[in-house]
C-alpha cells in the first residue's frame, strides 16, 4: 500500500482515527483528538481527493450528491490504511473510533457501515447519509455511533440524517443522536458530549 501524509501520535488508550473535513488538514483534525480523548492514540490521515485545489474524502457531483462508487472506493482504501497504519506502528489490533467532521464525518460513517472490522465505533460531527439511495447492506450488530449536528444545516439536511439514522438502526447499529439549533461545525456542547460518549464507549 502507498502510503500517505498523515499524523501519528502514540498514547495509551484506543486508536482515534480523525478524518479532517473539505479544505481542512490532518494537522487541525489531530489537535481535536487531544481534546476530546487525551490518552487516545492519534491517527489522521489526509484525504486523497482533491476539489479547487482542496482535499476532501471522495468526490462529488455537487454539494451534498455524492459519487456513490467512489465513496465505496475510498473508504476500502481508507480501511486499507488503517490496517497498514496499525501494523507498521505495532498497536496490534486496537479498538479503532473513527471521527470526522463534515465530509470526514461522512467517510467515518461509510468506513464504520462497510467495514466493521476495521471500527465499530463512531463520532460524526455535521455527517449525512453517504450512500444515496443505497441501502446499508452489512451486518452492524455491536457497533455505535454518536451523531452531533445543527437542525438547520444546509449541507447535512435533517432528512439525510434521519435516512442514516433508519439504516443503521436496521442493520444492527446503536444511534445516539444529538441535535443542537444551528448549521454546520462543531460547538463546546458536542465536543463534551463526543467527550463523555467516548468515556462510556
Amino acid at each position: 500500500m502507498e502510503e500517505r501524509p498523515h499524523v501519528f501520535r502514540r498514547g495509551t488508550g484506543r486508536v482515534l482515527l480523525m478524518l479532517h473535513g473539505t479544505g481542512g488538514s490532518e494537522r487541525e483534525i489531530a489537535a481535536l483528538a487531544g481534546v476530546i480523548d487525551p490518552d487516545a492514540t492519534v491517527l489522521a490521515p489526509r484525504g486523497t481527493v482533491t476539489e479547487r485545489g482542496m482535499a476532501r474524502w471522495f468526490r462529488r457531483e455537487a454539494e451534498g450528491v455524492f459519487d456513490v462508487d467512489d465513496v465505496v472506493l475510498r473508504a476500502g482504501e481508507l480501511a486499507e490504511f488503517a490496517r497498514w497504519a496499525c501494523d507498521r506502528y505495532e498497536l496490534g489490533r486496537p479498538e479503532v473510533v473513527a471521527a470526522g467532521f463534515s465530509n470526514g464525518a461522512n467517510m467515518a460513517l461509510a468506513l464504520g457501515a462497510l467495514h466493521p472490522d476495521v471500527t465499530r465505533r463512531v463520532v460524526a460531527f455535521s455527517g449525512m447519509y453517504p450512500f444515496a439511495d443505497r441501502e446499508i447492506e452489512s451486518a452492524l450488530d455491536g457497533s455505535a455511533v454518536l451523531l452531533l449536528g445543527g437542525d438547520d444545516d444546509p449541507m447535512a439536511p435533517a432528512a439525510s440524517v434521519d435516512r442514516l439514522v433508519a439504516q443503521l438502526e436496521a442493520r444492527g447499529a446503536r444511534v445516539d443522536r444529538r441535535r443542537r439549533p444551528g448549521g454546520h461545525g462543531i460547538d463546546d456542547e458536542e465536543i463534551a458530549a463526543a467527550t463523555g460518549w467516548l468515556a462510556t464507549h
